[in-house]
């Protein structure tokens, strides 16, 4: 595999301690404290650690910021193995404290009634130029301090629809979209749909909050603003492949109170197979201290 990919899945595997307790490693993927998707997904993975059934839902909260610099434990508590659902909690912990949780619901794919929204209409894919060949257009944008950093290559491969310079947002509409999958095929020794979920679930958290600030004119990158997670839900309609281009489809209802509330549509081959739902804390600094 790709040395990126090979990264993600290594990132997204696990390491058993004892029985329903595991450790993931973390990486410095956005900045100071651990990226969302990372805790989304390793969470996810440590439950499915735990049964064989593949996941439907996730409910999360990011309780606080994580450290890049340490490894987390999950604790996974099984809360109920029925004959329909399994259910698990998760914890995830750093230095003795919880700074995530999450409940999981896990079931077998069943024939029944099927009906789904239209895919919305986008430009193809080849016709998108890659967030790669957009940091470099706007490199002249990004300061030299922080110039490194912006133009490293992420883990996945993205393409966006509509991509706005973070240096200089403009007012938009509430809503956004990009392709995404990982930048190679995922190797035959480890393709199995636990790991595909967990990394939808680090796709997840890609842009999502920050569709809730285009109306306003700001990107994460504004200096008044100060961005962080605060919940996150999934749920998984139908299979799919994340070494395969998904449509990820954005969009936000409201920002109040310091937060705003977003949701996302993942889908493939004409198929709705993930929807997600995110509230963020959306503050601006200037109105904290008045």
């Amino acid at each position: 595999m790709n040395a990126l990919t090979q990264e993600l899945v290594d990132l997204l595997s696990l390491e058993k301690l004892e029985e329903n307790i595991f450790r993931g490693q973390s990486r410095n993927l956005v900045g100071k404290r651990v990226f969302g998707g990372q805790v989304l997904g390793q969470a996810l993975r440590a439950a499915s650690y735990t049964t064989d059934r593949p996941a439907h839902s996730l409910h999360a909260y990011f309780l606080f910021g994580g450290d890049i610099n340490a490894p987390i434990i999950y604790e996974v508590d099984r809360i109920r193995d029925g004959r329909s659902f399994v259910s698990r909690q998760v914890r995830a912990i750093q230095h003795g404290k919880t700074i995530f949780m999450c409940m999981v619901s896990f079931a077998e794919q069943e024939e029944g009634l099927n009906y789904q929204v239209a895919e919305p209409e986008y430009p193809a894919v080849e016709d998108l130029k890659s967030e790669a060949e957009l940091k470099r257009m706007m490199v002249e944008f990004v300061p030299e301090n922080v110039r490194a950093s912006f133009m490293r290559d992420r883990h996945v491969e993205i393409r966006p629809i509509d991509p706005q310079n973070p240096y200089q947002p403009q007012p938009a509409a509430p809503s956004y979209a990009h392709y995404i999958r990982t930048h190679d095929k995922i190797a035959a020794d480890v393709d199995d749909i636990s790991l595909h979920q967990a990394i939808a679930a680090f796709y997840s958290d890609f842009t999502l909050m920050t569709t809730a600030l285009r109306p306003h004119g700001l990107s994460y990158l504004s200096p008044s603003l100060q961005c962080a997670s605060i919940d996150h839900a999934m749920y998984f309609h139908k299979p799919f492949r994340v070494d395969e281009w998904m449509l990820y489809d954005m969009d936000a209802t409201v920002s109040a109170s310091s937060r705003g509330l977003n949701f996302g549509r993942m889908w493939q081959n004409g198929e709705l197979v993930c929807s997600t739902t995110q509230e963020g804390l959306i503050r601006l600094r200037e109105i904290e201290t008045q």
